[in-house]
């Protein structure tokens, strides 16, 4: 099987994390900005705001694979990522 190149797989990765709407439009929450996306972390599921360019950084992109094999894409409640909050803080205050 042919290995699809990065900038696919993260489209494919959004895509599968948008509600779709019966147009087929993506609909983002209106109180994130343009270049970001929100992800839950943690048992709280806080929620947080990060820039779309964290996509490409390869733990970013560890994290998603985690939250796809834990939780799947097929829900509603957005990218829910599997660790500790302050983990993930740890990780965006470096890739910030």
């Amino acid at each position: 099987m042919a290995k699809l190149p990065q900038v696919v797989l993260l489209k494919q990765i959004l895509k599968k994390c948008s509600s779709l709407s019966k147009k087929n439009e993506v609909h983002f929450p209106i109180d994130v900005p343009k270049g970001h996306f929100a992800v839950y972390v943690g048992k709280n599921r806080t929620r947080y705001i990060v820039p779309i360019s964290f996509l490409t950084n390869p733990e970013f992109q560890c994290l998603l694979r985690c939250a796809e094999e834990e939780f799947g894409f097929n829900h509603d409640m957005g990218i829910t990522i599997p660790c500790e909050e302050f983990i993930f803080q740890s990780l965006t205050s470096i890739l910030s």
